[in-house]
């Protein structure tokens, strides 16, 4: 395969940044064409942790070319911080290895206040939004009054394209009973930052096109999870961009006639963080036991995730939606200690079932999962590195999942470290 695409197949928090990091080995490009910096993917090297919300996942690694794709919207403040962070640890983010697509949107400071101020208008209605502005950008994306990346580079023109998303920013706000946007500080803002980011602005879509042409292996690198997809997801409580695979070629600019394999990234069991439909959440202490052996706490906003048995209508739905060719599973480890395991096979509500999350979100809500039991291994897989290191029932519970879920294992995950990888089949 010349690319390939991660994405995530549940709810986010599937562990994208490990498998990303595992195999941007192999890669020359690694490309991120979706989301914000409301993501969060953790890196763990040896005895070094990587948090990274907006850069690439192959940055840390030396002699890969990390891009910033057009469907992005990006936070100046916070990409220099980030970078900051990467440069006290050791890694070196210049030009040379990073690139930010001209035609992404910026995220400014306009949109987290405004994410902030409808979120707590919302009152016990919340989406659970991680309130970075993510939203408003790209709203503002969609109504063509946003500003880019390329704007960074034409300040001459920057207070009429100010005063064009102010006329629509200050209306809302005025409804909310927030103040006004300070225009003059606003343009102050972005002038003093925007020398900061005009060395890493290139043509995203003529750099990959080259490198498909050149045969390089290109890696696409999802955020979030198919079930918060903006289309395909459990809406409202979704995130505001597409997650699926298409998204890659959309987001990057890179047709999609080069894209190829695409891994789904799958946790063992099912977590989500925020508001929304959770058929098999968890309340006992059995989810309690999944949440303190899975370190269940969210990269980004520190908020403690909500925990379940794996559903595999779910992941199948996402399989299908997604474009998903092969599954990658992640923190097997987590259910070392179990004696049973549950695997949801559909749901259930007034004597009507499901295979599927249906879109209604009325109906989600009142989803019951229907349940098949089966063995668990109450032994140790932290840290097998081959499929026959795994208990014999680990390996039927996987071989359960896929039969399940309608899609082949590429790749099993047994702990955060790098290297507790096992490989099924080559990827690249």
């Amino acid at each position: 395969m010349s690319s390939v695409t991660v994405v995530g197949s549940q709810w986010g928090d599937e562990g994208k940044g490990k498998i990303v990091d595992f195999l941007s080995a192999e890669a020359d490009v690694i490309v991120r064409f979706q989301g914000g910096h409301n993501a969060g993917h953790t890196l763990v090297v040896g005895d070094t942790t990587y948090k990274l919300h907006l850069l690439p996942s192959g940055i840390v690694r030396p002699g890969k070319q990390s891009i910033i794709g057009n469907g992005v919207v990006v936070d100046p403040w916070a990409l220099l911080n980030e970078i900051k962070t990467l440069e006290g640890q050791g890694i070196s983010v210049t030009p040379d290895n990073l690139l930010i697509a001209e035609n992404a949107t910026l995220i400014l400071p306009v949109h987290p206040e405004l994410d902030q101020a409808f979120e707590a208008a919302r009152g016990k209605d919340k989406i659970g939004t991680t309130c970075r502005g993510i939203g408003p950008a790209y709203g503002d994306k969609i109504g063509r009054r946003g500003l880019r990346v390329c704007d960074l580079q034409d300040l001459d023109n920057l207070p009429a394209k100010i005063d064009k998303l102010l006329f629509y920013h200050n209306a809302l706000r005025k409804g909310l009973d927030a103040d006004a946007v300070d225009r003059d500080d606003l343009i102050a803002k972005i002038t003093e930052i925007a020398p900061k980011i005009t060395p890493f602005i290139g043509c995203a879509w003529r750099l990959l096109n080259q490198a498909a042409k050149d045969k390089k292996r290109i890696l696409f690198e999802g955020a979030q999870g198919i079930m918060l997809d903006i289309d395909h997801g459990t809406f409202p409580y979704v995130t505001s961009s597409n997650i699926v695979a298409a998204q890659a070629a959309t987001g990057s600019g890179l047709g999609a006639q080069h894209l190829g394999m695409t891994l789904g990234i799958t946790k063992a069991y099912t977590t989500r963080v925020g508001e929304g439909p959770f058929p098999t959440e968890l309340f006992d202490e059995e989810g309690e036991t999944l949440g303190r052996r899975g370190h269940e706490f969210g990269t980004t906003t520190g908020r403690k995730r909500r925990c379940g048995w794996f559903d595999a209508a779910q992941v199948r739905q996402a399989v299908q939606t997604g474009g998903i060719t092969d599954l990658v599973i992640t923190k097997l480890d987590v259910l070392d200690t179990f004696a049973k395991l549950k695997i949801c096979t559909g749901y259930k509500i007034e004597g009507q079932t499901f295979d599927y999350l249906p879109a209604n979100a009325a109906l989600q809500s009142k989803l019951e999962p229907i349940y098949e039991t089966i063995d668990g291994w109450n032994s140790k897989t932290e840290g097998c590195r081959t499929w026959d290191d795994l208990p014999a029932k680990a390996q039927a519970y996987l071989k359960r999942l896929s039969d399940l879920v309608e899609c082949p294992i590429a790749v099993v995950s047994t702990s955060p470290e790098r290297e507790d990888t096992i490989r099924i089949k080559d990827i690249f």
